[in-house]
């Protein structure tokens, strides 16, 4: 066996350790390498898909990357959750989070595709949307405690949203179990066939996100009754929240996030996660989330991860005892 001289022997021990050092560093050090995909629940057009967009532009500068949007609508989300949660866990694959394929679709299935908390590393919370109460001028009603109390007087009240298991199909559920009122959902096909409805009078109140309803309001065609968020939206501030109508309990956010597989490496979460919160950082960004009816909201990763299991466990059950199918 050939013996190292003292000075070589130093210096094979030192490249060896060197070596040893460089095994330890993160697998993902150099990432992100290639191309970064986001994927949105929706079709093209709709605010998820708006919002990734807008996120993807000012992502793509601040990692060095091409960001694109792949469209995997289907199955109240979860066609497009279970493309994501299946995805190696690279940080190649990203979806556009929102209340629907986390909080409602997968449990409106006959088997749940996936674990809506735990099948996901939730990386970031861009903002939430609520959604909004509201009725046709012709019913008469101004107000929540309007809604009440005829629904009470004539035994039931049908409510229209854009689909089932869509969150204006589940917060009619959610109202229904809450102040125990006979609401009868009607589903519509999107959200636009059930304006047309609403606006003619077919149907004598709507539940839906705010953002396309503004103009109505506006204008007279619809009147809204509530927001469901804690506070009032900036995009109708004559509007009351749930909370100062005293219903509490009817508070529910329809948040946007940004979310991977379950097990990204820290390194790369945490570089997602600040790169977010510097983006949300900007008063132009804000200033686009407001015109789609979203507030920013950035907050820590596990506050992230904490706000979603609260969702979860407020909706699901509501979803499971309506019976609501996919």
């Amino acid at each position: 066996m050939t013996r190292l001289a003292s000075g070589d022997r130093r210096r094979f021990l030192q490249v060896a350790a060197a070596g040893a050092a460089a095994a330890t560093l993160p697998v993902f050090a150099a990432w992100p390498e290639r191309p970064i995909k986001i994927v949105v629940t929706f079709p093209p057009g709709g605010a998820s898909d708006i919002v990734a967009r807008v996120l993807g532009e000012q992502l793509a500068p601040k990692l060095d990357q091409a960001v694109v949007i792949d469209n995997r609508p289907g199955a109240g989300g979860s066609v497009g959750g279970q493309v994501v949660t299946q995805a190696a866990p690279d940080g190649y694959t990203l979806m556009l989070s929102n209340s629907t394929p986390i909080s409602i679709g997968p449990f409106a299935l006959d088997k749940q595709p996936y674990d809506p908390v735990d099948g996901f590393t939730h990386i970031a919370l861009i903002g939430t949307a609520p959604c909004v109460v509201m009725a046709n001028p012709k019913s008469g009603l101004k107000t929540l405690a309007d809604l009440e109390a005829l629904a009470r007087k004539n035994g039931r009240l049908d409510f229209g949203s854009g689909g089932p298991a869509s969150v204006g199909h589940i917060y009619g559920e959610l109202m229904k179990k809450e102040l125990g009122l006979n609401l009868v959902h009607v589903p519509y096909r999107g959200g636009a066939p059930m304006t047309t409805d609403l606006i003619a009078g077919v149907v004598p109140v709507g539940i839906d996100v705010i953002t396309a309803f503004v103009p109505y309001f506006k204008g007279g065609q619809i009147v809204p009754l509530a927001v469901t968020t804690a506070t009032r939206s900036p995009l109708a501030p004559d509007v009351p929240s749930v909370v100062e109508t005293g219903h509490q309990k009817l508070v529910l956010d329809n948040f946007f996030g940004l979310s991977g597989p379950p097990r990204m490496p820290a390194d790369v979460v945490t570089r997602l996660h600040d790169a977010v919160n510097e983006i949300l950082a900007s008063n132009d960004i804000k200033r686009r989330m407001v015109e789609l009816g979203i507030t920013v909201a950035p907050a820590s990763q596990p506050a992230f991860v904490a706000y979603v299991k609260a969702q979860v466990g407020q909706l699901a059950p509501t979803v499971k005892a309506a019976g609501v199918r996919l």
